[in-house]
């Protein structure tokens, strides 16, 4: 059985590292926040680009900073501002449940960084071939990218960008992933859907509650009005207004 870190140190597990790095880096450094975490191969650091203060490999076991399963995360809720996912979900018995984690732990608007591998692709055929039950990474369950994005549709995680990626056949051999390196450039024009693994930038939207608030508004001062008021006898008022029938004017 060849373990992640060893299968990544072949000529093909560094062409395929090389892509992650290159999408992570790019990714991750406009991201801003106070926490980040990394969950699974805690010996390749793809939060290096990032600018969050405080940072954290989480994986069961290795050089990681927390130990814990990825489905029961000991991480406080809505408390992380950005996840990366390196074939996490592939390797789970129960990928959905690491979404449900990923979506409790992040805060609202926080970001998540998935990398799968594609099952329709080069690298999806050279799965169905694996005739050594645990030879990594031939024996991850390859996810469909359409499924991946009804789960993450039903979490109120929404797709804010995503990539392909690995568009070269899987050789062993570097010298013919050397000679086929023309369709990682080729790859996005002419087979888009077709790169050995692809990656989804993700954020977690919560629905907000806007309060109506009635517009208060402050009892108009009410102004003067005229009334007409009865005359009345007094000797004081002018000849023309003790006439019968007069009245005079009078201001509240």
């Amino acid at each position: 059985m060849q373990s992640p870190d060893g299968w990544l140190a072949t000529p093909l597990g560094c062409y395929l590292l090389e892509c992650e790095y290159r999408y992570f880096d790019e990714t991750v450094a406009d991201l801003f926040g106070y926490n980040a975490l990394q969950l699974g191969l805690p010996e390749h650091d793809f939060l290096r680009a990032s600018r969050i203060p405080f940072k954290c490999h989480v994986a069961p076991s290795g050089p990681a900073g927390l130990h814990a399963r990825f489905r029961d995360l000991p991480i406080a809720s809505n408390s992380v501002d950005l996840l990366v996912l390196p074939h996490v979900l592939e390797f789970s018995v129960n990928p959905h449940q690491i979404l449900r984690e990923v979506q409790r732990v992040l805060m609202p608007e926080g970001h998540a960084v998935i990398a799968c591998f594609n099952p329709w692709s080069l690298w999806g055929v050279r799965r169905l071939f694996n005739f050594t039950p645990e030879a990594y990474p031939w024996d991850a369950r390859f996810i469909n990218l359409p499924r991946l994005k009804d789960w993450l549709a039903l979490l109120e995680l929404e797709i804010s960008a995503g990539k392909m990626g690995c568009y070269a056949p899987p050789f062993a051999q570097d010298k013919w992933l050397k000679r086929f390196g023309f369709m990682e450039s080729a790859g996005d024009r002419w087979w888009p859907i077709a790169g050995g693994v692809y990656f989804l930038h993700v954020i977690k939207r919560v629905r907000g509650m806007r309060l109506i608030m009635p517009k208060w508004r402050e009892e108009a001062a009410r102004r003067p009005a005229l009334s007409v008021v009865p005359k009345t006898q007094d000797n004081d008022w002018p000849a023309a207004a003790r006439e019968p029938g007069n009245t005079r004017i009078v201001t509240r």
